[in-house]
């Protein structure tokens, strides 16, 4: 088995220091194992993705040295992909179209929120028969996730963790004007591309409980998963942009060496005895 990493911005703001220790573990990951590191632009946010914040991260991996093993893969390109395969889970059973209108999605989270639930879909459609469909209503399409059981990850990092299905509800795969979500899209990609090993921070653990559902659906190898601790600030909260978390190109401006801002993000959080200095190799 090739191992297979990749690094998955969305260029909806600019590459900060955070995206790049992800990318650097993904490059030496894949390095170590005489794998392979792969670049996905996730850009199906088209009304916040710009060319700008796709040129900063082209140009900062490059500065940084950090090059990728193929020409990136641009999301937005897949779009018919995505939609195959979400047809797929319709036809075999797995998936469903959902008629529900914004205002009764709208109420179904106020009643939730109302009885101090979590909010989350009630499966109305699920077994409907789609003839009984309000005229007008354009369908979104969604997974008819397992209602038993558990979903059960072994991450390289965080260990075992273990999510009831009953705690999820049945997400949308494709919306109502034919656009893939984020989640579907991600899974999609990544069997597709041959990704091993997601390398990625731990804010995503959540996510990955529902992709594995996706995964199971479509009968595909999970891959591994690996969900790492995010930066913070000294008040504790995830790096942004209040904590100076800019252009990671800032910091090429202002006269820093790459080596120099890859070894301190690479000791960043973790010891390695009294190794201060820790070379690419």
């Amino acid at each position: 088995m090739t191992v297979r990493t990749r690094f998955a911005p969305s260029p909806t703001g600019l590459l900060h220091i955070g995206g790049v220790r992800t990318a650097l573990f993904n490059y030496l990951f894949a390095r170590h194992m005489g794998g392979e590191f792969l670049l996905r632009i996730e850009d199906t946010d088209r009304a916040r993705s710009t060319q700008e914040a796709v040129q900063v991260i082209l140009d900062g991996l490059e500065w940084l040295g950090l090059k990728a093993d193929a020409p990136p893969v641009y999301q937005t390109t897949r779009e018919t992909r995505h939609v195959e395969v979400a047809m797929q889970l319709l036809e075999a059973g797995k998936a469903y179209r959902c008629y529900c209108t914004p205002e009764e999605l709208t109420a179904m989270r106020e009643q939730a929120m109302a009885e101090k639930r979590p909010p989350r879909y009630d499966g109305r459609w699920r077994d409907r028969d789609p003839s009984e469909a309000p005229a007008g209503v354009k369908p979104a399409i969604r997974l008819k996730a397992p209602r038993e059981g558990e979903v059960v990850l072994n991450d390289l990092v965080q260990g075992e963790v273990r999510v009831k299905n009953a705690e999820m509800d049945d997400m949308i795969i494709l919306r109502s004007d034919g656009t893939p979500t984020y989640l579907h899209a991600v899974v999609v990609d990544d069997h597709d591309m041959g990704i091993t090993h997601v390398i990625r921070g731990d804010d995503h653990l959540t996510n990955t409980f529902r992709q594995i559902q996706i995964y199971d659906a479509m009968g595909w190898e999970t891959p591994n998963f690996a969900h790492i601790p995010l930066i913070h600030g000294a008040d504790g909260a995830k790096l942004s942009k209040r904590h100076g978390a800019v252009s990671v190109l800032e910091f090429r401006e202002q006269g820093f060496l790459p080596e120099a801002l890859c070894n301190y993000l690479l000791r960043l959080g973790w010891g390695h005895g009294d190794a201060e200095f820790l070379t690419r190799d």
